[in-house]
């Protein structure tokens, strides 16, 4: 496992012990990242029209679409971190 790999693990077990809960932008953020960083690009339906929350998820995770899953991984270590502080 590449070093990488590790600080994206423990980011993941990091973000579950935050003090405090993140705005619903930053949330949308740190879940696109962490689906590109262990998924890759979007897949799948975008959910219906009511289903708010996954609509917005599917299209958080569509605007990275691209971004290799190596740079998603680092700008979420980094996002969490900076959420740590």
């Amino acid at each position: 496992m590449t070093e990488l790999n590790d600080a994206f693990e423990n980011a993941q077990k990091d973000v579950k012990k935050l003090t405090n809960r993140p705005d619903d932008a930053t949330l949308l953020k740190l879940y696109a990242l962490y689906k590109q960083g262990s998924t890759g690009d979007v897949q799948g339906d975008k959910p219906g029209f009511f289903d708010f929350v996954g609509a917005a998820k599917y299209e958080a995770w569509e605007q990275l679409k691209g971004t290799s899953a190596e740079a998603a991984q680092q700008q979420y270590v980094d996002l969490v971190a900076k959420l740590s502080d």
